[in-house]
């Protein structure tokens, strides 16, 4: 937002208690969570709900769509899935931990990418966009499925089989989800003004009225007075940051559950699917492309424009 596999929380807390800092553990996070990954991919593809063509197609209808278990149980299903949400508790937990010791560091992450960095919004992704993320998918699969449908191929249970129901209920998701996240977007504004304080500005001009003093040799500079005081203007303001950042990664990972929850054990797998893969892989294009413009060269193979 890299191979590892724990496969319980007791597992990655004691992963978490042998980094040294935060971005050894996301570099491991990472790992892990690509290997779930693989274990997902394979469990979608043992999964296997066909549907005759004559039946028709079951996205936007009322009725819940079948639990599909063939080659794989319901209960090692939905274990899996269980196993990858820990997974992102177990980041937010060690996040939050983090953000104690160094809250700016966590804003303004240094192993992401300027990509990443261009859709960050809190430290993180927007809520909103794991929403955009599903109906995208949704709509991919549902294309999928009805140009098999067409060609007389069977179909499997996916995101492209929403209901009604289900469709509700993440619409009702997505406007409460809109709300918070404008709430919490508006507190960080009012925290971010919070530069241009009197406090703040009373404090820059004093150093700056005692560094021309120092310059002028009338008055030699008190370093550590100043950073003191620097330290007392500061502190609070990284609380807030620190405040906002905990509201913002709660809306994340409750927007995260409550989309699993409104899903089948099929249907999770798949949106995990697609979230672990655009985060991994908007990561290694990021870092491909900062590589490109650092070396100043035509950029990672991967983007280079045939002549």
């Amino acid at each position: 937002m890299h191979t590892i596999s724990m496969a319980t929380g007791n597992g990655n807390h004691e992963a978490q208690q042998t980094e040294e800092n935060f971005e050894q553990f996301y570099e491991t996070w990472k790992k892990q969570q690509n290997q779930h990954l693989q274990e997902l991919i394979t469990a979608s593809e043992q999964v296997s709900s066909p549907t005759p063509p004559t039946e028709g197609i079951t996205a936007c209808s009322s009725s819940s769509p079948p639990p599909p278990t063939d080659g794989i149980t319901a209960t090692n299903l939905n274990n899996l899935v269980k196993r990858v949400v820990e997974h992102y508790e177990e980041y937010y937990k060690t996040k939050s931990e983090w953000a104690d010791k160094n809250i700016l560091q966590i804003l303004s992450p240094p192993w992401t990418s300027s990509l990443e960095d261009a859709f960050l919004w809190i430290g993180g992704w927007r809520p909103t966009m794991a929403i955009h993320l599903l109906y995208s998918k949704s709509s991919l699969q549902f294309e999928s499925k009805f140009n098999d449908w067409m060609q007389g191929k069977l179909t499997k249970h996916d995101l492209g089989d929403l209901t009604e129901s289900q469709i509700s209920l993440i619409d009702e998701l997505q406007k409460n989800t809109i709300i918070e996240e404008k709430e919490i977007t508006g507190k960080m504004a009012k925290q971010q003004e919070k530069a241009a304080g009197a406090d703040m500005v009373e404090l820059s001009h004093l150093v700056s009225e005692a560094l021309r003093e120092e310059e002028k040799g009338t008055k030699a500079r008190d370093h550590e007075a100043e950073q003191s005081q620097a330290e007392s203007s500061l502190s609070p303001k990284e609380k807030g940051f620190k405040k906002i950042l905990e509201k913002a990664d709660n809306l994340r990972l409750r927007t995260l559950k409550s989309i699993i929850d409104a899903l089948s054990a099929t249907q999770a797998v798949h949106f995990l699917i697609a979230a672990a893969e655009l985060h991994l892989r908007l990561h290694e294009w990021g870092k491909a492309r900062d590589e490109g413009q650092l070396s100043g060269g035509a950029g990672h193979p991967i983007f280079r424009q045939e002549a």
